[in-house]
């Protein structure tokens, strides 16, 4: 990132495959960061990590050696809840994991999902934050339920996988799509690349360049997409993330998704 960053003044910055790799800091980042932060550029963090709540995340990036202001860590959970609206009142099934706690949920009517079926019918909607703990045997009763009774499904991470420190997980938007494929219930999706989280970005930063504003991230379909539609410069990560160990070029190509920089570490 020092590479570009006489031509930036704000950089956002994707949270896996950027600053971490699972739960280990990207060697050397956490100090490329504060010397973006001290050259005084603008750096906020853009992340589909809606499993967690606000406050996990902040102790996360302190412990991995990040000084990030709480309001400048943007997440898809954040958006989710945004783009509640009036639709607070429902009650509402949850995916998510039961004992990370319900802090920033506290005002919705959620009952976690598990193996009790009538859990399911029960829910006027359903909210996908969190899949760590989710199970073929959930996934079969949400989709039996949907398939009965079609109801909204909220998203509150689009991702289809996320890296690890060994291989990829699956996330909240892979089970999404296959939800949508089976049931014909088109589901509302919350964080990159969709616009409702840059929306939360953009009012954060209030008055800025859109020409000197970087969205830096290792996925073409979610950062790179995201941050185009947004407006942005995109720098895509090829060695870290969903490329490490794999060729960018031919991604990029076939996707037509092209980034303005590409960069072999953040």
């Amino acid at each position: 990132m020092d590479a570009i960053a006489d031509e930036m003044d704000v950089f956002l910055l994707d949270a896996f495959g950027v600053l971490n790799i699972g739960e280990t800091a990207i060697p050397g980042v956490p100090e490329r960061v504060a010397g973006l932060q001290k050259a005084g550029k603008r750096v906020i963090v853009v992340s589909n990590a809606a499993g967690f709540p606000h406050s996990n995340l902040m102790r996360k990036y302190a412990r991995l050696g990040y000084d990030f202001d709480p309001d400048d860590v943007i997440t898809s959970r954040k958006a989710a809840l945004a783009g509640l609206g009036d639709m607070s009142a429902t009650r509402w099934g949850l995916m998510a994991t039961e004992s990370l706690g319900r802090e920033d949920l506290e005002h919705l009517d959620i009952t976690y999902l598990a193996e009790d079926p009538s859990a399911y019918d029960a829910a006027e909607g359903y909210i996908l934050m969190g899949s760590a703990v989710w199970t073929e045997q959930r996934q079969a009763l949400l989709a039996a339920s949907l398939i009965r009774n079609p109801r909204p499904v909220l998203v509150g991470n689009p991702d289809i996988v996320a890296p690890r420190e060994k291989g990829f997980s699956t996330e909240p938007g892979s089970f999404a799509h296959r939800l949508g494929d089976a049931t014909g219930v088109e589901p509302r999706f919350f964080g990159k690349p969709f616009k409702n989280i840059f929306d939360l970005v953009f009012a954060r930063l209030g008055s800025f360049d859109p020409d000197r504003t970087v969205m830096v991230g290792d996925s073409l379909h979610t950062d790179i997409l995201g941050g185009q539609a947004a407006g942005l410069r995109t720098a895509l990560i090829s060695g870290y993330g969903f490329f490490a160990g794999h060729d960018v070029i031919g991604p990029t190509k076939a996707s037509g998704i092209q980034p303005d920089y590409i960069l072999e570490r953040p």
